[in-house]
């Protein structure tokens, strides 16, 4: 009978530590990507760009909390925030204390569905045969979150919304067009109000959204765009090694579920994003990230 139970009990305690690991050490094991995007003209000196994502915010995590407020050491010249900040109606003042002094830098951020809407539990195995889309489709009707708030907050402080907008930073020396597109997930995105080709006088123009999915990642490539922003897909949260992500919750294929690729004639960075949803907390082979991306003269 030893023999009998022997292998269920070594398999449950297994996966017992493995949950453990992936809710405790590696859900607060943050990490910091650096990578460079050769994208400026001859000459002109580098510019830093802090891409922060998916916090997905409750009040209490402190860890994360002041994580992001340490990241204001790397003097970035610009904060990028590709939404799913909160995940609690009462986030909106302890996500705010975690940018701090970063509000006070150039800033520009859209919204993601976790800002609109609190989340609910859902068997995370679906996501290997699909995405979350329908649930937002057929389930929630009005938000239940206070992005407005927000959004007002983040304005206050000096930072473009850019949902369904084009805006213009000077950034360092640099004349910065941006397009963005509020959250596709929750068909929010109207990529129309901003459709049309970029400003040749502007030294960069950057896209940025939530959800990478391909057919917006195509229009903003076409408008002439040099460099993509999204977020939302966690990076795939639970990766399997020599394997990678198991889904995407969105259209972008699995390799290009985190970290900086091509898109055509653009860049794309997908942040895999600082946190998770209060009811699925952890990650595994994925730590949580932001991202320093510093741009570059092209070769």
């Amino acid at each position: 009978m030893r023999k009998f139970y022997a292998v269920p009990l070594a398999l449950l305690g297994a996966g017992a530590a493995t949950f453990g690991y992936a809710s405790v050490i590696e859900r607060n094991w943050f990490r910091l990507r650096r990578v460079d995007v050769p994208i400026l003209a001859p000459g002109r000196p580098p510019v830093k760009i802090l891409h922060i994502s998916d916090a997905h915010l409750t009040p209490g995590r402190t860890r994360l909390i002041d994580w992001v407020r340490s990241l204001d050491a790397l003097e970035p010249d610009l904060v990028v925030n590709t939404g799913d900040s909160v995940s609690h109606r009462d986030a909106v003042g302890p996500f705010l204390d975690a940018l701090g002094p970063l509000l006070e830098r150039p800033g520009v951020f859209v919204y993601g569905s976790n800002d609109f809407y609190s989340p609910i539990f859902k068997n995370p195995l679906r996501y290997i045969w699909r995405t979350s889309k329908s649930d937002y489709d057929r389930h929630r009707r009005e938000p239940d979150l206070p992005y407005r708030e927000l959004g007002s907050s983040l304005q206050t402080a000096g930072w473009l919304d850019l949902n369904n907008r084009i805006g213009r930073l000077k950034v360092g020396e640099l004349d910065i067009e941006f397009g963005g597109i509020d959250d596709s997930h929750i068909n929010r995105d109207r990529y129309d109000k901003i459709a049309g080709p970029v400003d040749p006088q502007a030294d960069v123009h950057l896209g940025v959204m939530h959800s990478p999915e391909p057919r917006n990642l195509d229009r903003f490539t076409a408008d002439g765009y040099d460099l993509l922003l999204a977020g939302h897909t966690h990076g795939g949260q639970v990766r399997v090694p020599f394997y990678g992500a198991l889904a995407t919750n969105c259209g972008i294929d699995r390799p290009r579920v985190k970290g900086l690729h091509r898109h055509r004639g653009a860049w794309l960075h997908v942040s895999a994003g600082l946190g998770t949803s209060p009811k699925a907390p952890m990650r595994f082979c994925c730590p949580p990230e932001a991202s320093l991306l510093t741009l570059v003269p092209r070769q």
